[in-house]
């Protein structure tokens, strides 16, 4: 599973907010990362994620991104993509290399 887990998060540092130079996983937008077993060898992954801002209208760009690229690898079955805002994102969620990117 860690490296079911470790090709996920490879894809979502592809996916990125379109307002920001920057990948969803180093902005800290990905709050978990859920991955089961299902029937014939393939998993499937619950995505919480959040956005900047409650108003960002592109939300169901970066999910469907999400999809898209995830639904790539092969032993992927079913992806699941939901929005939170509860913690609600701020700047000290992001990973060192984000806050380095961004010239925080």
């Amino acid at each position: 599973m860690k490296d079911i887990k470790n090709s996920i998060i490879k894809i979502l540092k592809e996916c990125y907010d379109p307002e920001l130079p920057i990948d969803l996983w180093n902005l800290g937008l990905i709050y978990d990362l859920n991955i089961y077993e299902q029937p014939k060898e393939k998993f499937g992954v619950d995505i919480t994620m959040s956005l900047t801002t409650p108003g960002c209208s592109m939300g169901q760009y970066m999910i469907e991104d999400i999809k898209n690229k995830i639904t790539e690898l092969k032993y992927m079955d079913t992806i699941n993509v939901e929005i939170t805002f509860d913690p609600p994102w701020s700047p000290e969620m992001m990973t060192e290399e984000g806050k380095k990117t961004l010239g925080f």
